[in-house]
């Protein structure tokens, strides 16, 4: 009786994802205070700018390697209702990553859409960079519970994009730093035990791709 009593109690319920979430609001708006005091009161190096993007990508990387981190302890810690904490982390996470290009677009590049078509064309990192800001827009996009069901079973499927930002985010930050190179290593690190862990959902998929494929060639012969 006690056990199942703990049980329950240790269950997280409604009011404790509420609460998580209020948390997770809060510390992603006390960092865009603190982004916000550090730019008025010019606390940035000598280039402001420069300082300005590495806040708001590392903001955006965090962010969506927490998203990731969500689901394997929900997992771990048998805490299903944890994964409802998700969505509210993956769109802050694409709202860093959407001040980190407004950024590098008016701020370094002034608006000038030719010099940035030309800058993503000619420097690999950057065109790394635009790929994975695209799949989080996208998944930002048909985040929603409605399209959800309306897209069904294409809708886990367009989500599973999200591991290949998952590891193009940090080989964007590898590419973009000119020394100290420790830091973005680490997340290429990271980011690489995440899909070692999902190895059987990749596993999963690629033998129903083999499937399927077999399936028409069946079908046509």
């Amino acid at each position: 009786m006690k056990s199942q009593r703990k049980k329950r109690f240790l269950k997280l319920n409604p009011k404790h994802i509420t609460c998580l979430k209020v948390i997770i609001h809060a510390v992603s708006l006390f960092f865009l205070t603190v982004l916000v005091l550090q730019t008025f009161n010019d606390s940035f190096g000598a280039d402001p700018v420069k300082d300005i993007e590495h806040f708001t990508g590392k903001a955006a990387l965090n962010t969506l390697f927490i998203t990731m981190l969500i689901s394997p302890i929900a997992m771990y810690l048998k805490q299903g209702a944890l994964v409802k904490t998700r969505r509210v982390l993956g769109l802050y996470s694409f709202f860093w990553a959407l001040l980190h290009l407004s950024v590098y677009v008016s701020l370094d590049l002034g608006f000038d859409w030719a010099l940035v078509g030309e800058e993503i064309t000619q420097r690999p990192y950057l065109a790394i960079g635009a790929i994975s800001w695209l799949i989080l827009l996208l998944l930002t996009l048909t985040s929603t519970q409605k399209l959800q069901r309306i897209l069904g079973a294409r809708w886990q499927k367009l989500h599973n994009w999200v591991y290949l930002a998952l590891i193009l985010s940090p080989i964007h930050y590898l590419w973009s730093v000119k020394s100290g190179i420790t830091e973005p290593v680490i997340y290429i690190a990271i980011a690489s035990l995440l899909l070692l862990s999902r190895r059987y959902k990749f596993k999963r998929g690629l033998d129903n791709i083999s499937a399927n494929r077999d399936q028409k060639t069946t079908t046509s012969n």
